[in-house]
């Protein structure tokens, strides 16, 4: 093990990096480096003297799988059990989704009984595209878009609308453009294995990781009370504020304002990382920072590396949030969102009020929803990110709320963010890109390992899992 490692960037997968380096044997010293002028990166939260909880990036983790359940283990660490909100498969946000198609709310298909009934939008029930999908024959290509993967197994109506918006959800992005292999791995395996991604899932679902050692209560009270999702008493921003106190007490040096602006080796391998006022020496790197912006500092030396790195773009996202009075909302549930052949620039909109009341404020009830837009579609409906007016972006976010919602009134607060180049795009190729990206490292002999939403993950329970995972490959 190296004795002086550098992560760069603060943002939740350099924190969980931190964290499990701060308890690795051999490792003297870890300096984490953030160019901004706080820790999280897109975990922000705005707590208002109200007592109101406004989310501008993620608001809600997933207990499933073994990326979930290795969080909650993270989150009980730490001592964060009793700020937990979980939100059960029988809450009504849980159980209500909707899309917004042809003018109006369609709620979508859940449970059982409810796939054997035709629910607008789709012109039959869902049961029939899922009876006919163990008899597609198995794709040859070794990339396929989202898009037509799931038009070629289950349907073009299924693809257009649910799996269009699904990923507009996730990702920002354009179903057509993006990597079925690397977005949604599992199914791309489950067809490649069994020949069909429902005998897949029910076959091959759900082995790995078993014999992690989890100790965490949270984990028996999350299958127990079934938890479809959860988030923190005072915010999603309330993690990383836990984890940098945590590395604060165990020695970690955290330097905030303080972007890279090189990177250059030695004779003997070791790193020299350029700040404002000086050169850090380093053993190893972990980079956490986007793949572009790692590009840029890289020597010239490593011209493959730096090219492959810069074909790994993101979106950026705009996020309203919006505060009215009295409870205005036609339906109850997650939200809703909007297929791209409806509305290119607005993503969805999200019902905070349902999924999180204990969030509201203090005092006489109020309504919070979360208009998301932009993604793919910014560019062309907004222009750039830098010098969009913020006026105009309100105004757009206040026009879907009240087409999609019929909520006319004038909003208690808003707080608008563009969250710049804030989700990576996985892109048709993009795990070639990762095959010559790890392959140029391993070949250079280089000291650097590469965590973050760039590569194997955008969710929070991703980065969390795999800069944990790099850590470990570094331990051996």
């Amino acid at each position: 093990m190296p004795q002086t490692v550098v992560v760069i960037g603060a943002g939740i997968s350099g924190l969980a990096a931190c964290l499990r380096l701060s308890s690795a044997a051999n490792v003297s010293k870890i300096i984490l480096l953030e160019a901004s002028g706080h820790t999280g990166g897109w975990l922000q939260t705005t707590r208002t003297q109200e007592g109101a909880i406004f989310e501008h990036g993620p608001r809600g983790v997933r207990p499933a799988g073994i990326v979930g359940k290795n969080t909650l283990q993270m989150v009980s660490d730490l001592g964060l059990d009793s700020d937990i909100l979980p939100v059960t498969y029988s809450d009504v946000a849980a159980k209500n989704r909707y899309l917004f198609v042809g003018g109006k709310l369609c709620k979508l298909p859940s449970g059982i009984r409810s796939a054997f009934m035709t629910h607008s939008p789709f012109s039959q029930p869902i049961i029939g595209s899922l009876l006919r999908e163990p008899f597609i024959r198995r794709g040859k290509e070794q990339d396929e878009s989202v898009h037509n993967f799931v038009a070629r197994r289950f349907g073009k109506e299924l693809a257009e609308i649910a799996v269009d918006s699904l990923c507009r959800g996730i990702f920002a992005g354009d179903s057509r453009q993006l990597s079925v292999r690397s977005c949604f791995p599992m199914l791309f395996q489950a067809e490649r294995r069994f020949g069909s991604v429902l005998i897949g899932m029910i076959v091959g679902g759900g082995g790995a990781g078993k014999d992690l050692p989890f100790t965490s209560q949270l984990i028996s009270r999350a299958k127990q009370e079934g938890w479809a999702q959860w988030s923190l008493k005072k915010g999603m921003q309330t993690l990383p504020e836990a984890m940098q106190q945590e590395l604060l007490r165990r020695g970690v040096e955290i330097h905030l304002n303080a972007p890279v602006h090189g990177l250059q080796q030695s004779a003997d391998r070791a790193w020299k990382v350029q700040l404002d006022d000086g050169i850090v020496n380093a053993d190893h790197i972990f980079s956490s920072i986007p793949a572009k912006a790692l590009s840029r500092i890289l020597p010239p030396s490593l011209g493959v590396l730096r090219e492959r790195l810069r074909k790994i773009s993101s979106v950026s996202v705009t996020v309203v949030n919006l505060e009215y009075e009295g409870l205005v909302l036609p339906v109850s549930g997650f939200g809703h969102l909007i297929p791209s052949r409806e509305s290119g620039e607005i993503l969805g909109i999200v019902y905070d009020s349902c999924s999180f009341p204990q969030q509201n404020r203090v005092g006489p009830q109020t309504t919070r929803l979360t208009v998301m837009m932009g993604g793919s579609w910014f560019q062309k409906a907004f222009g750039d990110p830098d010098t969009v007016p913020k006026d105009h972006l309100l105004q757009r976010a206040l026009e879907a709320v009240q087409h999609h919602l019929g909520i006319k009134q004038k909003p208690l607060k808003t707080i608008l963010k563009v969250l710049k180049d804030c989700i990576p795009q996985y892109t048709l190729g993009h795990s070639k890109h990762l095959d010559i990206i790890f392959g140029s490292i391993e070949e250079h002999h280089l000291p650097l390992s590469l965590i973050g939403a760039s590569y194997l993950g955008v969710s929070v329970n991703d980065c969390i899992y795999e800069a944990q995972r790099a850590v470990n490959r570094l331990q051996g």
